[in-house]
């Protein structure tokens, strides 16, 4: 079965906090007893994105209950994969998780371990997710209520037998109808890439035409777009592109296509 992650993971709103070796977690939580009421969770998660390789074949993620009652948590790995630009997750056995449920104790951590049991890939990375859901006590007899599970995705990459894997990122830009600006990123490399945010101008020009928030990954040999409205109508020419990712800060020049 084939589960889009916007599903699976659509049973509560999270606000995530995130360094590139931590985060903490908010759920608006457990559980509901009259309007208006909310008792607050919060994990704090360390490291948020997992690295494997053939020379480590395990890794590890320290989750810390940072209420004051016990949580419990199930953990599940999914096989991740991209069609059309869409994030995909499969059940998989190629990851074990240890251990696969966990009761964590008001104010204290529990270490979660993940290890590969396939070989890694010759040439490609390989992209998996741990998903860590929380499972909500049972409400205090003859009340009644709404319960909502907090449910996160960690990433968890596999280096390739041969060598480091790197992405490759091919950028394109067309004009669209009503002022709008295609941008088309193709990663051709062999390793994901994370992008924080981007940002067109002008040749010469400090003040971006358009623009894109928040973090999106493109796994190796995909490709991702997005249709961004621009505070100026364009005839042809140079565009400049600034980017952040997790390979780096790029600023290369696009030239404006068409559809």
């Amino acid at each position: 079965m084939v589960t889009p992650l916007d599903n699976k993971f659509s049973q509560t709103q999270l606000a995530v906090r995130s360094t590139a070796r931590n985060a903490t977690i908010y759920a608006a939580l457990c559980t509901l007893l009259v309007p208006g009421l909310a008792t607050a969770a919060a994990w704090n998660v360390d490291p948020v994105r997992l690295e494997i390789s053939t020379q480590q074949k395990t890794a590890a993620v320290t989750v810390k209950n940072d209420s004051d009652q016990p949580t419990s948590i199930q953990i599940q790995a999914v096989a991740w994969s991209q069609v059309g630009g869409k994030d995909v997750y499969t059940p998989t056995q190629e990851l074990l998780v240890s251990p696969p449920i966990v009761t964590i104790a008001a104010n204290a951590e529990q270490v979660i371990r993940v290890g590969l049991r396939r070989q890694a890939d010759a040439s490609s990375e390989l992209s998996y997710r741990i998903s860590l859901q929380e499972l909500p006590p049972q409400p205090a007899p003859g009340v009644t209520g709404v319960q909502v599970a907090l449910r996160i995705g960690l990433p968890v990459f596999v280096q390739p037998e041969n060598g480091l894997a790197a992405p490759k990122l091919l950028w394109s830009v067309a004009q669209m109808p009503d002022r709008q600006l295609k941008v088309v990123l193709n990663n051709q490399g062999n390793a994901h890439v994370q992008i924080s945010d981007f940002a067109l101008y002008l040749p010469a020009s400090e003040q971006a035409i358009a623009s894109e928030a928040g973090s999106s990954y493109v796994l190796a040999g995909q490709t991702r777009e997005w249709l961004l409205k621009t505070s100026a109508a364009q005839s042809g020419g140079p565009l400049r592109l600034k980017a952040s990712t997790d390979a780096g800060n790029i600023e290369t020049d696009l030239v404006l296509g068409r559809p």
